[in-house]
């Protein structure tokens, strides 16, 4: 067996310059600043063929952070390894009042090398592209409800209230356009308005159908396509939550995506004293918002309605029953809480937690089908 010696290199990153630390293997191996190199391809190839010689295996390190996992890709093709590091696991001191790029770097290294470090997941460029996708409509629906917001304080302000009940239909934008005012500066403050809402509308929609278009050539749109087959959780959901998982194989069962969505109980525990409180609301905040949307259709009874069955009758047999068996488990769960007096948010939170589990099982439904 060919033997090697490992070099932990750990990398500040930033636009311009990465700091540079490298930590020999050992307990008591070297720990040393090597210095900053520019943040372009070039300098990093010359970095690597610097730290590179015979017997000496290089194991690179850096922080998730803006600038993404292009830096990543780039040493792996190089033949070396490099982990991204979640930044909110990393150890720190109470006391440490010091940051400066060095210290950051040789901490990086230090801390890699005595495997302290928590790596998270990186997905691949197509899976990176389709990611962004997705995030780019949830910004269009969020300028879209602030632009919403807006003619609404703009309107009532003013004492124009709509007199129907459901805004933003046919309806709604046929009074909106019909409104007029005593001054032309405040007309022409809502024309403006509206015409804002409407940009930002059609944004979504091209976002939206970008994305359709998107999954035909996805590798996980077939798994998109089963995870609608549960209630509540159309295509922005499904998608949603495959692009910001990624691979579910990472989760040997159901708790551990629980806890990485931040939806199991904190706890705060001492000697026989149990104290626990609200969600953990650590992880993915975009996997957990569109579960807890779409737990709220379970406050109804069971019931598998028209367009439902049309939409999934194409898909396996083990699906459609995992999706019935949550349905029929989250709507029964869901009346039980709010018996025993919870209040619904929280009961909704609780049907979140258990519809990321049923969504795991029909993630992984082919392999289940395969052991069987």
């Amino acid at each position: 067996m060919e033997e090697y010696s490992e070099v932990f290199v750990g990398l500040d990153v930033a636009k311009d310059r990465h700091a540079v630390a490298l930590a020999e293997s050992g307990r008591t191996g070297e720990v040393r600043y090597v210095g900053e190199i520019s943040s372009d391809s070039a300098s990093v190839r010359r970095l690597v063929r610097k730290l590179g010689r015979p017997g000496v295996r290089l194991r690179f390190c850096y922080e998730a952070g803006p600038t993404g996992y292009g830096l990543k890709r780039e040493i792996e093709a190089l033949g070396h390894e490099c982990a991204v590091i979640a930044p909110s696991l990393i150890p720190r001191k109470p006391g440490d009042r010091v940051k400066t790029n060095r210290r950051d770097a040789e901490k990086l290294a230090r801390l890699f090398r005595a495997g302290e470090l928590t790596e998270i997941w990186t997905p691949d460029a197509a899976h990176e592209a389709m990611r962004d996708l997705i995030r780019a409509r949830e910004a269009a629906v969020k300028d879209r409800t602030r632009k919403r917001q807006e003619i609404r304080s703009f309107l009532l302000r003013h004492g124009k209230i709509y007199p129907g009940l459901k805004t933003w239909g046919t309806r709604y934008l046929r009074w909106l356009h019909g409104l007029s005012f005593s001054f032309r500066s405040q007309q022409a403050v809502l024309q403006e308005l509206i015409l804002a809402e409407s940009q930002c509308r059609e944004r979504a929609a091209r976002l939206e159908k970008a994305i359709e278009d998107g999954l035909l050539d996805w590798p996980l749109a077939p798994v998109v396509e089963r995870l609608q087959a549960l209630r509540g959780v159309k295509l922005i959901c499904a998608a949603t939550f495959m692009v910001e998982i990624g691979d579910v194989r990472r989760f040997a069962n159901p708790r551990q995506l629980m806890a990485y969505l931040g939806l199991v109980p904190s706890e705060r525990s001492t000697g026989d004293a149990v104290r626990r409180g609200g969600i953990t609301k650590t992880g993915n905040a975009r996997v957990r918002r569109v579960l807890a949307e779409s737990a709220w259709t379970y406050r109804y009874p069971a019931k598998l309605g028209k367009g439902k069955y049309f939409e999934s009758r194409h898909l396996p047999e083990v699906v459609r029953d995992i999706a019935w068996n949550a349905q029929a488990r989250l709507t029964k769960r869901y009346r039980a809480l709010v018996a025993r007096g919870k209040r619904s948010t929280v009961a909704v939170t609780a049907i979140a937690r258990e519809l990321a589990a049923f969504m795991w099982a029909i993630a992984r439904a082919d392999e289940q089908q395969a052991g069987t």
